[in-house]
């Protein structure tokens, strides 16, 4: 049960504002605006997505820059309001195509109208696209994909041998194309968030995937989907699931420690080839979850130095090595590091012919940042960081630095070696031919070295 909705601009421009029981004053949003603005508590940079203020709980969660926002007065369950907030950004956007401060402006109306059917007086009655098409009357205005920046949700995908369409993530589910006619196509994301430990000696400590197959239709009537995967998969240790299934292949290569299936998935034929069959839902959907921690080979590889040069001075080594095919490329991949608390100055070296590089010292938080804008794979890059102390330190520098922290996203790479091996698609006639597109991302979750 919550008492108010409302989605906030980076700004803390109020876009929406929809209050259910009156519970909560109104100038809540510029309350939480402001405490979200100024969080300095407990030394965090950030505020957490659930907090109190004057006995009303603030949740929030932020999705392509702006801020989903729900209070209450009530005990209710944490995690079931930002799931909440979750799928309504999700609806929204399965309306609009494109999820933004100009799209909810321009479709304000609609908006208001999917609220007012997926909450009645703070009580959630349904998050189904495909349930609420049924209630909701009102045409999206559709934004102009092309002004989006370059480098959003849309951008990791446009990489690879088969580049996708540019309105592959930015299409209504309700709207037509241009001329009345629906474009018939179906999009199938492999994401992946890896999380890796490496020791000071570059031993792997830890690693762990956390996977996800997502869906997005767009096919009229919603026909039957055949989704094939590894015939080699085997799920759980010893090749038996948490459903029991047994293993077609025994130890495979690919082994996932466990899994979960969205509602609308058959697994009568799970268990003999692997494959999952299934009738879409309109929207984005999770067809799989998984789960691995068997050995893997982590795409990168970082090795961290610091050693001190001679009286309150100190040097940084950081390399990275892609461990990947060189016909991939990560992007907008981030390193930071945590230096001992006395530094004062820091200054970078970076190697020559480097392009795409930045690099910055944080004072306030004692932090080296390094941004490189894309590897290719197969390369290695060096920094070297030159670090002043206004003392001396009387301890061993390695305890007062670091862990060196990494994030990035590979487009076209997974390291669980999951495939789709094939979709297949009920045919209505002969002609019948919808596109097919089938995407891999893998992205840093936890990926640190020790020094």
């Amino acid at each position: 049960m919550i008492s108010q909705f409302f989605v906030l601009s980076q700004r803390g421009d109020n876009i929406v504002f929809r209050d259910y029981r009156g519970e909560v004053s109104k100038g809540s949003a510029e309350i939480f605006f402001r405490k979200v603005k100024f969080w300095k508590e407990d030394g965090e940079e950030e505020a957490p997505p659930v907090f109190n203020v004057d006995s009303v709980n603030y949740f929030h969660v932020k999705v392509a820059g702006l801020l989903f926002v729900a209070t209450t007065r009530g005990n209710v369950s944490p995690s079931l309001v930002l799931e909440l907030l979750q799928r309504i950004a999700r609806v929204i956007k399965d309306y609009l195509g494109v999820l933004n401060e100009d799209s909810l402006r321009k479709n304000f109306v609609l908006v208001y109208e999917l609220l007012d059917e997926v909450i009645d007086f703070g009580y959630v009655q349904t998050t189904s696209t495909e349930v609420l098409k049924s209630y909701v009357f009102n045409e999206p205005i559709m934004v102009d994909a092309a002004r989006l920046p370059s480098l959003g949700a849309a951008a990791i995908f446009m990489q690879g041998t088969k580049k996708m369409p540019g309105t592959a993530v930015t299409k209504s589910v309700v709207a037509n194309e241009p001329g009345g006619r629906k474009r018939e196509e179906i999009f199938v994301d492999i994401i992946e968030k890896i999380s890796v430990t490496f020791s000071s000696s570059g031993y792997i400590l830890t690693s762990e995937i956390d996977g996800t197959i997502q869906m997005k239709s767009y096919l009229t009537g919603n026909p039957e989907i055949r989704l094939a995967l590894n015939e080699d998969l085997s799920i759980g240790r010893g090749g038996r699931s948490i459903y029991d299934y047994t293993s077609s292949a025994g130890g495979g290569s690919v082994m996932l420690d466990d899994c979960n299936f969205h509602e609308s998935v058959h697994l009568d034929s799970f268990d003999i080839d692997r494959t999952l069959n299934l009738v879409p839902p309109d929207g984005e959907f999770t067809v799989m979850n998984y789960r691995m921690t068997q050995e893997f080979r982590p795409p990168f590889r970082i090795n961290a130095l610091i050693e001190e040069a001679g009286p309150l001075k100190a040097e940084v080594i950081l390399k990275i090595r892609a461990d990947f095919s060189s016909t991939i490329t990560a992007n907008t991949v981030f390193v930071q590091m945590p230096v001992p608390a006395y530094t004062t100055r820091v200054s970078f070296e970076l190697e020559p012919g480097a392009v795409g590089n930045t690099t910055d010292f944080k004072e306030a938080n004692k932090r080296l940042e390094w941004g490189l804008k894309k590897i290719v794979g197969g390369s290695e890059h060096t920094l070297r960081a030159k670090l002043t102390f206004s003392q001396e330190s009387h301890a061993n520098i390695t305890r007062e630095a670091g862990p060196v922290s990494m994030t990035f996203t590979i487009p076209m790479y997974n390291a669980s070696r999951l495939q789709v091996r094939y979709l297949q698609i009920a045919k209505k006639s002969k002609t019948y031919n919808p596109y097919r597109w089938v995407r891999y991302v893998t992205q840093a979750n936890s990926y640190v070295a020790r020094i």
